[in-house]
């Protein structure tokens, strides 16, 4: 494992040291920077080997560095800050497109989209119903496989992968919240909680999933079945669930499309309350233009391509 993670984290890590230096270099003197290197070298929470492989890659950029000239240094820079936020992202779309054949003709559902998610972003992927909203939520989840393009979520590249590996990427890495909850109907909610739990044989899953549920709102309802909930408490079940594996990233779709104005508002705090609270990364497909506004970024996208970016 070690072996995996360390050139992956030296590379972050090279990325980033190596802005703060460059950055120092074009404003100050050229012993600045060095002194910086000495400091975040010896201050480094890393063995001996992992430190000289970090320091021997920096010296070697730095190095570079002071041998081209000004303007080139600004246009290195830039390229290696893009780069780094690149490397950063835990969700790059590049190039993809889907298309479906029905019978002789050819349907393009997605255009060559391209997206990148940071780390503790809240998107919301807007636009018209049959826009593709729902299929690009799908191919960010690994739950279908782009016809063209790369989707690589958490470093791992989905189309590289077979179905078993993304169903492995899905359980580590991510939550879902649909919209028309995606109970199993034979299982109370405690159990429903306790599912993602026990496939990854948590020996603490009962405890974790009614602690999930008293967040929620739900800890007098645990022995409940799905049909004597109801919606606005089934979907606080599904939020629970989501949330039960400690996901790095949460996909809704539309999980509010189900029910009234009121216990939408609800759900819509207790998403944004659990994701604050969790870290968590949130990508969400809505038609609610009061939701969308809710999120850090709006995605609006329109004939399967993404024609504008806006803040909420």
């Amino acid at each position: 494992m070690i072996e995996v993670i360390e050139p992956l984290y030296l590379e972050a890590s090279n990325l980033f040291f190596v802005l703060i230096f460059d950055s120092a270099f074009l404003m100050v003197s050229i012993s600045a920077p060095l002194l910086i290197l000495v400091v975040i070298f010896y201050s480094f929470p890393k063995s001996t080997i992992f430190q000289a492989k970090l320091f021997q890659s920096i010296l070697s950029h730095y190095l570079y560095f002071q041998r081209i000239k000004p303007f080139g240094r600004w246009m290195v820079l830039l390229a290696r800050t893009k780069t780094l936020l690149i490397f950063m992202s835990i969700l790059s779309v590049k190039e993809v497109s889907k298309t479906y054949q029905s019978g002789n003709r050819k349907l393009t559902v997605l255009d060559n989209v391209n997206l990148n998610i940071q780390s503790g972003d809240s998107i919301a992927i807007v636009g018209p119903s049959g826009s593709g909203k729902t299929t690009l939520l799908g191919l960010c989840a690994g739950l279908d496989s782009a016809t063209t393009g790369s989707v690589v979520l958490n470093g791992s590249a989905f189309e590289k992968l077979s179905e078993d590996e993304r169903a492995a990427v899905r359980s580590k890495n991510v939550g879902f919240i649909f919209q028309n909850f995606q109970l199993l109907p034979t299982l109370t909610a405690l159990e429903n909680v306790m599912v993602p739990l026990e496939l990854k044989k948590r020996k603490d899953a009962k405890e974790k999933a009614l602690s999930l549920l008293q967040k929620v709102g739900l800890g007098d309802r645990v022995t409940h079945y799905p049909t004597q909930l109801s919606g606005g408490e089934q979907q606080r079940v599904s939020i629970a669930r989501a949330f039960a594996n400690e996901p790095l990233i949460l996909f809704a779709d539309e999980p509010t499309g189900n029910l009234d104005t009121e216990t939408g508002g609800m759900i819509e705090d207790l998403i944004f309350n659990m994701n604050k609270e969790e870290g968590t990364t949130l990508v969400l497909v809505t038609h609610d233009t009061e939701l969308a506004r809710r999120t850090n970024r709006i995605i609006h996208i329109k004939g399967g391509k993404i024609q504008e970016e806006s803040n909420g």
